[in-house]
């Protein structure tokens, strides 16, 4: 019977070009690049992020008229942090993969590294399986952030097989890199979609913020000032409308508005004082019928 060692040896000759990290790359790459489902993400999580927003102020998000440009840049600040923090996680865990391949490649602590990886199975596993009956069965007591929760578990226990496999390497080379492809293409899927569904719970969540955040900054918004040849019968809490001009030639201005922001054609303001309960979204289409002046 041929000894780990002479397995091990089998195994990088036949494939002697591609680490364990090369490999499962390659596997994510015949799913998807990952230039592509972060691209994905960023826009899935922009839509996500401005439908909620929308809807915690009245609107429908498609009255903005967005492109999946504004919705991709819409996105980048709200998750500049988390992917951030996640490329620092990301980064350890690479060193610490490489960290105890190297022991076991020298022979050093293999029973012990076995012993953690089949922990790490185990708890990977029984979290996944817990956070997702969890998420089935009583949604309102899932835990911030849940789906990725679930996906860091089953990125977990998927590790600590990879570990506690090369740490044993008790099984054929050819049988052990069919295994490693399967795995991890089947990984990658059920990871990719609960970083979908985590996305769009964090993004409810901030656009739900962003809605309620307007309230406290409205005052930060810059000033609006609209004149028109025709009254426009402009409405809410702190909006003055005034007639100037003459009786053959009229103007009428409107003040106590707020710029929202300008898109699709059109101009969206709020009111001075505006709030998600009884505040109002003033659209004004931005084709030079109607003159505005700005200022902080």
């Amino acid at each position: 019977m041929p000894s780990a060692d002479e397995v091990r040896e089998r195994s990088e000759s036949a494939e002697p070009a591609l680490d364990p990290w090369s490999r499962t790359l390659k596997a994510i790459s015949a799913v998807g690049p990952p230039v592509t489902i972060a691209a994905a993400l960023l826009l899935y999580f922009g839509w996500a992020r401005s439908n909620a927003q929308a809807k915690a102020m009245g609107l429908d998000v498609s009255l903005f008229g967005y492109s999946p440009q504004d919705y991709m840049l819409r996105s980048i600040n709200s998750l500049f942090l988390p992917l951030t923090l996640l490329t620092i996680v990301a980064i350890g865990w690479y060193a610490l993969d490489q960290a105890l391949r190297a022991a076991v490649d020298a022979g050093k602590a293999i029973p012990a590294i076995r012993r953690g990886a089949l922990i790490v199975i185990i708890a990977g596993t029984t979290g996944a399986v817990v956070l997702f009956v969890i998420a089935l069965t009583a949604p309102d007591a899932a835990l911030p952030l849940h789906p990725y929760l679930i996906a860091g578990c089953v990125l977990f226990a998927a590790w600590g097989m990879r570990i506690h496999r090369y740490a044993r390497a008790a099984a054929a080379a050819s049988l052990m890199r069919r295994r490693r492809v399967l795995e991890t293409t089947f990984v990658t899927i059920l990871v990719t979609l609960l970083l979908f569904w985590g996305t769009a719970d964090y993004a409810e969540a901030v656009g739900q913020g962003l809605a309620a955040g307007y309230e406290r900054s409205i005052e930060t918004l810059p000033r609006a000032t609209v004149y028109s040849d025709a009254a426009l019968s402009i409405a809410g809490g702190g909006v003055v409308g005034a007639t100037e001009g003459t009786a053959e030639a009229p103007l009428f201005r409107y003040t106590g508005l707020r710029l929202l922001v300008v898109s699709g054609g059109r101009i969206f303001f709020l009111n001075d004082g505006w709030n998600p309960r009884d505040g109002r979204v003033i659209v004004m289409p931005d084709d030079g019928s109607v003159r505005y002046e700005f200022q902080n």
